[in-house]
C-alpha cells in the first residue's frame, strides 16, 4: 500500500492518517504518538508540515472519463 493522504478520515492534513493506514494502524492511535512525540524535543511540527505539502492525495475511487 503506498503512502498517500486518505480523502476521508483526516483531521488537519490527513498526515497521520495516511501514515496510520500504511503501517496497518488506527489513526487515533497515530495522532496519539504524534501528540506525545511533540512533549519531546525536536522537529516534529516541521516533519508533520514537510510531509502534508509532499504527500500526494489519494485518488478518487471512480473517475467520469
Amino acid at each position: 500500500m503506498s503512502l498517500v493522504r486518505p480523502r476521508d478520515g483526516r483531521w488537519i492534513g490527513g498526515v497521520c492518517a495516511g501514515l496510520a493506514r500504511r503501517f496497518g494502524m488506527s489513526a487515533n492511535t497515530m495522532r496519539a504518538i504524534f501528540a506525545v512525540s511533540c512533549l519531546l524535543p525536536g522537529p516534529q511540527f516541521l516533519i508533520y508540515i514537510a510531509l502534508w505539502v509532499l504527500l500526494p492525495n489519494e485518488k478518487s475511487a471512480s473517475t467520469a472519463w
